[in-house]
């Protein structure tokens, strides 16, 4: 049980995209923070048209016209959604996260799972049965653009363990409004 205090129910945004590079750790995050907040998690990965899975599968990276369609599913995921939202998006361009919140019809906290490109190979490689290479990770942090302060986001170094990284995510989330 967690001895931190936890978001009023009224302070949890509605829509959150859990952000960042391949392998920063978007899945297990989302699951716990669910699980912390009360929401439901959707994997963003699972919203990929097929085509994409087999590019990156491949290590290819995807390009922008490949990224749109995904986008706009994360987007109407998120307008979908009856409670507090949660989904594991790369989201790694400003226009991508712009493209999701105009999609969703309404505001969407992004939360940036910060890491270096050291700690996120290591991640990568220990992990089974995943589409996304290793190879394509030096593609993701080139695509990168960290939110901006004028954006509705906030920032975690995932470099600590997953309790640590969610109860973070979690005391920030009061400070963040729709």
């Amino acid at each position: 049980m967690s001895t931190a205090a936890s978001p009023h129910p009224s302070d949890i945004p509605r829509r959150m995209v859990l952000m960042g590079v391949a392998g920063c750790g978007k899945s297990s995050v989302g699951a716990a923070l669910a699980a912390r907040l009360g929401a439901v998690y959707r994997d963003g990965d699972d919203l990929h048209p097929a085509e994409n899975i087999a590019k990156m599968s491949k290590g290819i990276p995807l390009e922008d016209a490949d990224r749109w369609p995904w986008l706009s599913r994360v987007g109407e995921a998120l307008a979908a959604g009856t409670g507090p939202t949660i989904i594991g998006c790369s989201a790694l361009k400003r226009a991508y996260r712009q493209h999701i919140e105009s999609t969703a019809g309404a505001p969407v906290t992004f939360i940036h799972l910060a890491g270096t490109v050291e700690v996120i190979e290591k991640r990568m490689k220990e992990r089974q049965g995943h589409f996304m290479p290793p190879a394509l990770l030096a593609s993701q942090f080139a695509a990168l653009e960290p939110p901006g302060p004028d954006e509705n986001a906030t920032s975690v170094d995932i470099d600590q363990p997953l309790d640590a990284v969610v109860e973070a995510i979690a005391a920030q989330l009061g400070g963040l409004r729709e």
